[in-house]
């Protein structure tokens, strides 16, 4: 099927099965290898990416399906010229990554969170429930959710 997406704003015209993922065509069809596959049963988190904004699990949802959808993924993040987004400069600061494979996701689930209520990173319980839903084997999440509110802070400040 031939399916044109729209990633980080500009347009991939690309022929994909009808059963491709979204993380797959990303990856291989798009050259965009900042989403990472782990688990691939939509569990871990690591392949989150924004359509239309939400937080999806790119493992699961089919490349076909965002037709006319509006894709963003970490490397859409940062700005044109190259300047961190806030929760890159962030993470950064409070060494929310270790080996950094979790990475992606976690900034993808937390600009799509932020960007839909900045006021998420203020309740600890909604932030917390929002980052266990992603899975990190080496940080014990603490510096990712400093990294997060941290971020949050900024940007509803700038």
């Amino acid at each position: 099927m031939r399916v044109s997406l729209s990633v980080n704003d500009r347009r991939y015209d690309i022929d994909v099965e009808a059963r491709r993922t979204l993380a797959d065509a990303l990856r291989e069809d798009c050259g965009l290898t900042g989403t990472h596959l782990a688990c691939e049963h939509g569990v871990c988190g690591a392949c989150t990416v924004l359509v239309d904004g939400d937080a999806v699990r790119s493992c699961l949802m089919f490349a076909v399906q965002c037709e006319g959808a509006r894709v963003r993924t970490v490397e859409g993040l940062a700005a044109p010229d190259g300047t961190a987004h806030p929760l890159q400069a962030a993470f950064s600061a409070e060494h929310a990554l270790q080996c950094g494979f979790c990475t992606p996701g976690f900034l993808m689930l937390a600009a799509g969170a932020i960007e839909a209520d900045p006021g998420i990173a203020e309740d600890p319980e909604r932030l917390r429930e929002l980052l266990t839903s992603n899975l990190c084997r080496c940080t014990g999440y603490e510096a990712i959710r400093r990294a997060v509110v941290a971020a949050a802070r900024q940007q509803r400040a700038g």
